[in-house]
């Protein structure tokens, strides 16, 4: 028989996590929000320490309502409450519920701070459900192993205590405690895939499978403990073959291992990157059209709102708003630095050689990019070089080439970044010259 919904789940919680000082409760007003909400309000040891968080995404008339509702409850259940509202939009590529749920954990890690923990009321069939759309759409051991019972969030911890708590035993509790919640008329639209399985193909896999809850939930921890292990081969194949300094793999190393190993060292590039997980076919994609493309080659694979490409023995994997092209700009008087790119920042530095201060106080200074053909004659040499040339023998990637800046001083090329300074304006004077710095923001 199974054991009645009561604190001593939450309790469970906070013996494990004794350091709490405050909790944050997911509240949207459902039945599943509410119930966690009043399990931690009902315990004297966290009067004062919980705090019930709406969040209004702006998609429902009844939105006003609901937030009206949840803030009346907290203060019946004498716990502090907030309201954030939040841009749910989507955008290119993002399903209406993935943007939500991103624009709602957005807005709410900022709140958790050290010590400080957001409880979510996800549930056991929420974890059937996760773990069903995750075998749909062919996941591999992350996506199976559905969703964690705790993990980092904000300075603090995003917990979910009723992970192991299946939807009959909350709709229990609430109807014992006599509490009310308000119903969303989205989660009765089928057009939305969780939906579809929430209300047509779970209740009839019940039929059959009582318990399936419970034993989708066992396979997904089975394969959330694997993934630990496969996680930990991962960074042991990965480190070697990864250059920290440009975010790059060594192609050379990354071929010594056999297909498999590649795919794991791949994946986990895009982890430590912090970009989504590439699906199957996009690595395979990134093997045979990138790493085993010739040497002298320059394949561009697109994909995830990034550019896959090599260049001398390195896989890069570069953003895709740096590689559209960059205007001019007219550098203001007085400025010590611009901006420029995606997070990019030109400054001059205070050096003893370099361009004469005073010279680059009187000069019109504008900020352009190449456009092909530029030459610059550098100190000590006789000969004018090609920028192609310079960037060539510098090992300068083709695509970081346009993004680096070409500084002019009335209308001759000066400088080429924080690279090279033109033989035509470097000089030697301690205390009296300015360098160019180019800094990243991200």
């Amino acid at each position: 028989m199974t054991t009645p919904l009561s604190a001593n789940t939450i309790k469970a919680i906070l013996s494990q996590y004794k350091a709490l000082e405050h909790i944050y409760v997911g509240y949207s007003g459902g039945v599943d929000s509410h119930v966690l909400l009043h399990l931690c309000a009902s315990l004297k040891t966290l009067k004062g320490k919980v705090t019930a968080v709406y969040v209004h995404h702006g998609l429902q008339d009844e939105a006003a309502l609901w937030a009206e509702h949840c803030k009346k409850t907290a203060e019946n259940l004498h716990v502090n409450f907030i309201e954030l509202r939040i841009d749910a939009t989507a955008i290119s590529g993002e399903s209406p519920e993935e943007a939500a749920r991103n624009a709602r954990y957005a807005a709410l890690k900022p709140l958790i701070s050290v010590n400080e923990a957001l409880f979510i009321g996800q549930h056991r069939d929420d974890q059937l459900e996760t773990v069903l759309l995750q075998l749909f759409r062919g996941a591999g051991l992350r996506g199976l192993s559905g969703i964690p019972d705790t993990a980092f969030f904000g300075q603090g911890l995003i917990l979910r205590p009723l992970l192991n708590v299946g939807k009959l035993e909350i709709n229990e509790y609430a109807k014992i405690h006599d509490l009310q919640w308000v119903e969303d008329p989205s989660n009765q639209q089928d057009n939305y895939d969780r939906n579809f399985l929430r209300n047509s193909v779970i209740p009839l896999l019940k039929q059959r499978w009582v318990a399936c809850d419970k034993t989708v939930a066992r396979s997904a921890k089975h394969c959330a403990e694997a993934q630990v292990v496969v996680s930990a081969v991962a960074a042991e194949l990965f480190y070697p073959v990864f250059n920290e300094a440009n975010k790059t793999l060594c192609i050379t190393q990354l071929q010594a291992h056999k297909s498999p190993r590649q795919q794991l060292i791949i994946r986990h590039w895009f982890q430590s990157l912090g970009l989504k997980m590439p699906s199957q076919a996009f690595v395979e994609r990134i093997q045979t059209e990138v790493i085993a493309a010739r040497e002298d080659s320059d394949p561009i694979l697109l994909g995830q709102g990034c550019f896959i490409r090599r260049y001398r023995d390195k896989l890069y994997c570069l953003k895709q708003s740096e590689q559209e092209p960059l205007p001019d700009m007219i550098w203001p008087i007085g400025q010590k630095a611009i901006e420029f790119a995606s997070y990019h920042t030109l400054s001059y530095v205070p050096s003893s050689s370099g361009i004469l201060h005073e010279q680059w106080q009187k000069a019109k200074i504008t900020v352009k990019f190449r456009s092909g053909g530029e030459k610059i004659r550098l100190p000590n040499r006789k000969a004018h070089h090609s920028l192609k040339k310079l960037f060539q023998e510098s090992g300068i990637p083709p695509w970081e080439r346009e993004l680096i800046p070409l500084v002019y001083l009335n209308n001759k090329l000066a400088a080429v970044g924080e690279h090279w300074i033109s033989a035509e304006f470097y000089s030697e004077k301690p205390n009296s010259c300015v360098r160019l710095s180019v800094q990243s923001n991200e």
